[in-house]
């Protein structure tokens, strides 16, 4: 049995060597070692998975009969999807930033261009949180302790690397940075204390060793089609100036 002190120790030690920032898809991403084409193709493959963020939050919220849990996490479903007053939710500020690449929005948001393997470690995500226990489904959302390190990686990198990138079109990852922190520290502390048992315990951990798999096997669709050996699999998207 770890003490919380000793689990999230442990949860951590898994963003260090499990986190997606350690592909080498994010190296050449942030390096500027991407074509126009490949940023397209990442733009556009990401986009299935911010849209299913609320749909994953909504099936978490769904499972707690704490009405306290559910007023704190139902504020992730606002963030993505915005309300009527301030539509400029996560997903329509991801779709600027399709918008700004060039890639026709009902193109992106119809699904048709994506990756075969972007969607099977998508929906696995989704069939994860919806089927695992709350404790467990929870702790998948902790990949977010690690993402204001990877944003700003990618915006400072992107920004600097890439002459058809501007701050506007990386406005998503604005909010992102105050957004993520929050998450994780609700969820970090819900884990701590209801992981009471070592089968829980170990329950957390292998929770986010799923899902830092799920970021990781997109990326690794995206390189495979992509970068190398570049074979895009039929009816994905085709960037013009990919090579």
């Amino acid at each position: 049995m770890l003490s919380p002190e000793g689990l999230e120790a442990a949860l951590r030690e898994i963003g260090r060597t499990r986190y997606h920032n350690n592909h080498p898809f994010h190296g050449l991403l942030h390096s500027g070692k991407l074509n126009k084409g490949q940023v397209q193709a990442w733009a556009l493959n990401r986009y299935y998975y911010q849209s299913i963020i609320p749909m994953k939050d909504a099936a978490i919220l769904a499972r707690s009969s704490d009405s306290e849990f559910r007023r704190a996490w139902r504020q992730r479903i606002i963030d993505h999807d915005g309300t009527e007053e301030a539509p400029d939710g996560g997903i329509e500020r991801w779709l600027g930033l399709t918008d700004a690449l060039g890639i026709d929005r009902g193109y992106v948001t119809s699904g048709a261009g994506m990756l075969p393997g972007t969607r099977f470690a998508v929906e696995a995500y989704l069939h994860f949180v919806s089927e695992k226990s709350l404790l467990e489904a929870v702790a998948s959302s902790l990949t977010e302790m690690f993402a204001p390190t990877i944003i700003t990686e990618r915006v400072s990198g992107m920004l600097k690397a890439y002459d058809f990138i501007d701050a506007k079109a990386l406005s998503y990852f604005d909010k992102r940075l105050y957004q993520a922190p929050r998450d994780a520290n609700f969820a970090l502390d819900y884990v701590k204390r209801e992981a009471r048992l070592p089968y829980q315990q170990q329950q957390v951990l292998k929770a986010l060793e799923f899902k830092c798999a799920v970021l990781w096997s997109q990326l690794d669709a995206l390189y495979y089609a992509y970068v190398t050996p570049g074979n895009i699999p039929p009816g994905a998207f085709r960037p013009d100036d990919a090579k």
